[in-house]
């Protein structure tokens, strides 16, 4: 397995791992009422430490597994992206919007049906971690099968 494959799937494994244990510890604590203050201040802290905590652990897993991937192979991280790189990348970054413009769009969709704006909150959620999810597995698979 290259080391690009590699990164892919530890990338993977970190963004579920990240948002399943975030999410077990926080929907919990979420408050009852539908559109009130308090819901509104929940579900708008949620998204921000949920952002903040997975850039962090992103950096944090990413150099650790640089660490463990040049004390295992002694090679170290390729210094250059080549054309294949590239568009593998953009091809990734493509799949990963246009997923997220879909949760966006639904989220928005849930408020024109009159849906509650926790609804609207757990869908943009959620179309994030789905866009996520679909940037390293669109990664791993022209990695493994090519552009």
């Amino acid at each position: 397995m290259t080391y690009q494959e590699k990164k892919s799937i530890v990338s993977l494994i970190t963004a579920i791992l990240i948002f399943g244990s975030y999410c077990a510890y926080m929907f919990p604590k979420a408050p009852g009422g539908a559109d009130s203050t308090e819901s509104f201040h929940y579900w708008g802290s949620f998204v921000i430490i949920l952002t903040l905590v997975s850039i962090a652990a992103h950096i944090l897993i990413s150099i650790i597994f640089n660490i463990a991937f040049r004390i295992t192979t002694g090679e170290k991280e390729p210094a250059f992206a080549d054309e294949l790189d590239k568009l593998i990348n953009l091809k990734a970054t493509r799949n990963s919007f246009f997923v997220f413009v879909l949760g966006f769009l639904a989220a928005m969709g849930a408020l024109v049906n009159d849906q509650s704006s926790q609804v609207m909150f757990v869908i943009l959620i959620a179309g994030g971690f789905i866009s996520d999810v679909t940037g390293s597995v669109t990664k791993l698979y022209h990695y493994r099968r090519g552009v």
